[in-house]
């Protein structure tokens, strides 16, 4: 698990598949910053889990990008291991 959320490829596309989706017409969680920022009114319990779910790879993709600049991601997970062919 901690190999998967320290991988660049796979957090990248979390954040832009799930991260972003439904794409039209706006990014769902860019709706719900905005609800959020306009004061959350009206926003039931599903709607905050809703905002978390979204925003989970906006959090670990910002996570890993703050472990690279400060030298604290490890060598080993910091580097993309290379695919093996499936024998």
């Amino acid at each position: 698990m901690k190999a998967l959320i320290n991988n660049w490829r796979f957090v990248i596309i979390l954040s832009l598949t799930l991260g972003l989706a439904p794409f039209v017409p706006e990014p769902h969680i860019w709706g719900k910053i905005k609800w959020i920022a306009g004061g959350a009114k009206g926003m039931a319990a599903l709607d905050w889990f809703d905002f978390v779910y979204h925003a989970i790879p906006w959090v670990l993709l910002i996570r890993l990008s703050i472990l690279k600049l400060t030298g604290k991601l490890p060598k080993e997970l910091a580097s993309q291991p290379k695919a093996k062919g499936l024998v």
